[in-house]
């Protein structure tokens, strides 16, 4: 078991020891509340108890921060039993320390106090462990469901292009066979990139690759009637995208906006970055909404958002929008690197 795989949160960070503290003082409120014999609450208690909740929560997930790579190698049983240890005897150390100060002459009753107090702290740390590993089993479960989800979801993308291609090869072979082999050249990478499904992330030079070399097949079929648009900033070879996510954009590119039109038309691929977000844009002309074809878009942009909310979560946005007779899609992702993968945002 690794520190990423261990399922006590990493009480190294601020927002984990903030949210640990703030559970803390409503535990003291609620003892604080039930201990009072004269209105709501005793002020005194609750001060005292909560200087010392604090001290303690604050010391033990400070040993249990230094200790976390140690521990993460541990079994979960001897992970356990270690916390515990270690918080009974932060909680015994104090406890001596506010007696000595608070009761100096109290014997049998002091010995009392630091049992009671070292029970508690027992329940609740060990309610605590327990409340920490179940979510980290249903986080380990939401991630292989995840998973699966995206490779449901690439291999419902996947015969939407390789089939249309085997098609436009297939009307080559009798009328220009040295331009079919050169497609089914192309068409290979594309096999080779659908196939691929243990790459979560690529770089997006891959995947403007390989939209070139689908655009290298579709030429062959339309000739004229396709004209093209680069425009890809500078230093964006290695953003992290997900394989087959921009290739199928430029395909409905095609499909819905240049094929239907008898002058064709132009398609107009750019990546561009701005501030922590980049941008790409896939443009053709508008395409006709009485075409059936369009329901068929439709659920290839879902499919698509689908796969991007699973890997990048709220911070990536597709949308598409029509201005004049120009249909734009556009894809905002977080400045990445392929390589170096996040956890989901939610």
């Amino acid at each position: 078991m690794t520190a990423s795989e261990f399922f006590v949160p990493d009480l190294c960070r601020v927002r984990a020891v903030f949210l640990l503290l703030v559970t803390s003082e409503l535990l003291v409120l609620v003892l604080a509340i039930v201990q009072a014999e004269r209105g709501w609450i005793d002020w005194n208690y609750f001060g005292l108890l909560s200087l010392f909740v604090q001290w303690t929560t604050l010391t033990s997930a400070a040993l249990i921060c230094l200790l976390r790579a140690r521990l993460a190698r541990m079994s979960v049983s001897g992970a356990t039993t270690t916390i515990v240890a270690i918080v009974l005897l932060d909680v015994l150390a104090f406890s001596l320390f506010a007696d000595s100060v608070l009761h100096p002459q109290d014997g049998v009753a002091v010995w009392q106090g630091v049992a009671k107090k070292m029970l508690l702290a027992l329940l609740i740390v060990l309610m605590v462990l327990r409340y920490f590993y179940l979510q980290h089993q249903w986080q380990q479960q939401r991630e292989a469901e995840m998973q699966a989800h995206l490779a449901s979801l690439q291999a419902r993308i996947q015969p939407h292009f390789l089939f249309n291609s085997m098609n436009t090869i297939a009307s080559l072979i009798a009328t220009n066979p040295e331009r079919a082999e050169e497609a089914v050249l192309d068409l290979s990478e594309l096999f080779r990139a659908s196939l691929r499904t243990g790459d979560q992330l690529i770089p997006l030079s891959r995947e403007l690759a390989l939209c070139q070399r689908y655009l290298a097949i579709e030429a062959l079929r339309l000739g004229d009637r396709l004209k093209l648009e680069w425009q890809i900033e500078e230093g964006l070879e290695q953003q992290a995208i997900p394989p087959l996510t921009l290739q199928p954009l430029v395909e409905n590119a095609i499909y819905h906006g240049i094929q239907p039109r008898p002058d064709g038309g132009t398609v107009r691929i750019e990546a561009q970055a701005k501030g922590e977000f980049v941008y790409l844009l896939v443009q053709n002309p508008k395409p006709d909404q009485n075409n059936r074809q369009h329901e068929g878009n439709r659920m290839a942009l879902a499919n698509t958002q689908s796969r991007l909310r699973a890997l990048f979560g709220e911070p990536a946005v597709l949308k598409h929008s029509h201005q004049n007779d120009v249909y734009t899609v556009t894809l905002r992702l977080p400045r990445q690197k392929a390589g170096k993968q996040k956890a989901p945002k939610t």
